[in-house]
């Protein structure tokens, strides 16, 4: 097969495999892996592994570091040197030492199939202390738990992972040639590396801001996108050439522009380039699994399987209670990182180059480190439940957390429930402050929710998307919930939650553009508010008013692209606390009515229920958890929700109508 004959293969396979791994409702990921098995050496032999497809993989994990590293920040990193250097440093060396001593007792136990040298056992021990980067962060990133006290401590082992990597590397080639100059070997490749990563945070941070200022500029994108993908590979080609690995050189490059104003440009930017391309690492990882073996040595694979992966969750677990982690931040830790990782596959290639393992058990060993990277985005999706399971006092903990959430929202009622307090979700809370409207805020980062609640803001820690956290928050009390962070997956939870606890509630959620909005409108979004929009009628008002244009016509031409774009927000759910003056009562409003058995209404079109004479709309209709397109001819049913627009004294008259036919 020629190159292209490959890729088109790779391509359409891929495609077709998340599509029905997406279909059963399962991580995308799981589906190139799944592709890879299938299509790989091993079984159907469409695809077979070459040094292109492996460099195409290698970037994805690239961008992925780099994706990571905007979410970091050089003081950041330096405040979670503990967990790096403490936590990190003493994973890796346990379990190398675990694992020799391991193999020496597999090799009495087994001796037909563990026989090798205390050299091949550290080279093993060394493959094994690894954990999936590309899997575990794209899992936190997904499940928004990334700056939770577990995702910290997931990053910052992995991080010493990546650095570890290094020394690993030279010590297995050196062990097994017996060379004399080894600690010369190591001293002039930690000199390497630490000019190398002086060169990139000291210098590299003079330099980037100003270099990107002279790009932007030039106000091409072009030039932008050409210049951003220099700066990452760039990067990353210098810490490989330091004897570091790719992915590091991407992370610090990440954290370098994470510090500078076009963090969030980057980071879209470069999203399409990291997705495709893990997509790609994904597939040659499923390409590793060996299916002949796994029939033949199926109990052995399993054992290889089952012993490491708990003997890594314990000893993960154990070093993270020594470092004083709470007993559900350690377990959940320990389970993140117990499968293995891609740059074990990496070590274990080496030692089998080397001769230092056999062939048959090298093979045998990696179809193991396969399926516990196949069963690991299962084992990440169910930690919560198996944190359950094993910690008592995790029941404690979360509903000491939830009673706290309920306790503070209590006596509240008619209130907005804020999910996210990041910057949009403060504005949003100092506004509702302002017009003395009471909101709870959920959030999942400690630090914000510490300093917020010192400042008086009412915030607490939770997760918006649990079931738990929207009652203890009052949902069935509240007026409204805001998502205000830009993630559909987690958006499309709630929305889900929101359908089950309170129909009728309307939600607003933020996202970045118009691309999942019929998504989320069909998941029962009230409102989807994009920033792509707002931000281009912001621009558009501006040099309106710079050209001439009179103020007030440019603020009716505005407002009058929000009516279109915004229809449901022409108008506002009031509360008890709503002013009722003579000019209040004439400003529209929007109220919810709930069709019960003994509604009048039932059985009879939208046309049948003309409120013309009192000036009333029906801007929406919900039927479950779906919004339904207005249809003049829609037959109502038994638990519609419909959404009134009008004056005060028309919705109440509306409502009448609807309920009671007078």
């Amino acid at each position: 097969m020629t190159a292209l004959d490959t890729t088109l293969v790779l391509l359409s396979c891929a495609v077709l495999g998340v599509v029905a791994f997406r279909m059963l409702n399962l991580p995308p990921m799981l589906g190139y892996l799944g592709v890879g098995i299938l299509i790989g050496p091993f079984a159907l032999g469409w695809a077979r592994e070459s040094a292109a497809t492996h460099q195409l993989a290698e970037f994805g994990v690239v961008f992925l570091m780099f994706s990571i590293g905007l979410e970091f920040s050089l003081p950041k990193l330096i405040s979670m040197r503990r967990a790096v250097f403490g936590l990190g440093l003493a994973q890796v060396v346990a379990t190398i030492v675990v694992a020799m001593l391991g193999a020496i007792a597999a090799g009495m136990l087994l001796p037909q199939y563990f026989q090798m040298s205390w050299k091949a056992a550290f080279a093993l021990g060394g493959a094994l202390s690894m954990s999936s980067t590309a899997i575990v962060s794209k899992m936190l990133t997904e499940k928004l738990e990334l700056e939770s006290p577990h995702g910290r401590q997931i990053i910052s082992v992995l991080l010493f992972q990546d650095l570890a990597v290094v020394p690993l590397l030279i010590l297995v080639p050196a062990l097994a040639s017996d060379s004399e100059n080894l600690s010369l070997s190591l001293g002039l490749a930690s000199v390497k590396a630490a000019a190398v990563l002086f060169l990139l945070f000291f210098v590299g941070k003079r330099v980037v801001r100003s270099w990107f200022t002279v790009v932007v500029k030039r106000r091409s994108q072009e030039l932008f996108m050409l210049n951003l993908l220099l700066f990452t590979l760039g990067a990353a080609w210098l810490t490989e050439k330091a004897g570091l690995s790719l992915a590091l050189g991407a992370f610090v490059a990440g954290m370098l522009i994470s510090e500078t104003e076009y963090k969030h440009q980057v980071e879209e930017d470069i999203k399409s380039f990291r997705d495709v391309l893990l997509g790609l690492f994904f597939v040659t990882v499923g390409m590793l699994l060996n299916l002949g073996l796994m029939v033949e040595y199926g109990w052995l694979i399993l054992l290889l399987l089952t012993i490491p992966v708990l003997l890594k969750f314990g000893l993960i677990f154990a070093l993270a209670r020594l470092f004083k982690c709470p007993t559900s931040v350690a377990l959940r830790t320990g389970l993140g990182l117990a499968q293995a990782g891609e740059f074990g596959f990496v070590l274990l290639n080496q030692a089998g180059g080397l001769n230092l393992i056999d062939p048959l058990l090298l093979q045998l060993i990696l179809a193991s480190m396969v399926v516990s990277m196949l069963i690991s985005p299962f084992i990440l999706a169910k930690s919560d439940w198996i944190v359950m399971k094993l910690s008592a006092n995790e029941w404690m903990m979360q509903s000491l957390a939830l009673t706290q959430i309920a306790a503070r929202t209590m006596k509240t009622k008619k209130h907005v429930i804020i999910a996210g307090f990041g910057r949009s979700g403060q504005n949003l809370a100092r506004l509702l402050s302002e017009e003395k409207i009471d909101y709870h805020a959920l959030d999942l980062d400690p630090d914000r929710i510490s300093e917020a609640q010192t400042a008086g803001a009412n915030v607490s820690y939770g997760d918006a998307a649990r079931r738990e956290s929207l009652t203890a928050a009052g949902i069935n009390r509240a007026a409204a919930l805001v998502i205000t962070y830009t993630n559909t997956h987690s958006a499309l939870k709630i929305l889900h939650l929101v359908h089950e606890l309170n129909p009728s509630l309307p939600v607003v959620v933020r996202s970045h553009d118009d691309s999942d909005l019929e998504k989320l409108r069909e998941a029962g979004a009230t409102e989807v508010v994009p920033d792509l929009m707002e931000g281009s009628l912001m621009l558009a008002s501006h040099a309106l008013v710079l050209l001439g244009v009179p103020l007030r016509r440019v603020v009716h031409t505005v407002q009058m692209a929000r009516d279109a774009r915004y229809e449901s927000l022409r108008g506002f759910f009031h509360g008890a606390s709503d002013a009722s003056d003579d000019a209040e009562s004439l400003q529209l409003r929007l109220h919810t009515v709930v069709l019960g058995e003994r509604s009048k209404a039932l059985g009879k079109t939208i046309c049948d229920l003309s409120f013309d004479e009192i000036n009333v709309d029906i801007t929406t209709v919900r039927r479950g958890k779906t919004r339904i397109e207005f249809d003049p001819n829609l037959v109502l049913q038994n638990g519609d929700v419909l959404v009134l627009r009008g004056t005060a004294e028309g919705v109440a008259r509306a409502e009448q109508k609807i309920i009671k036919g007078q």
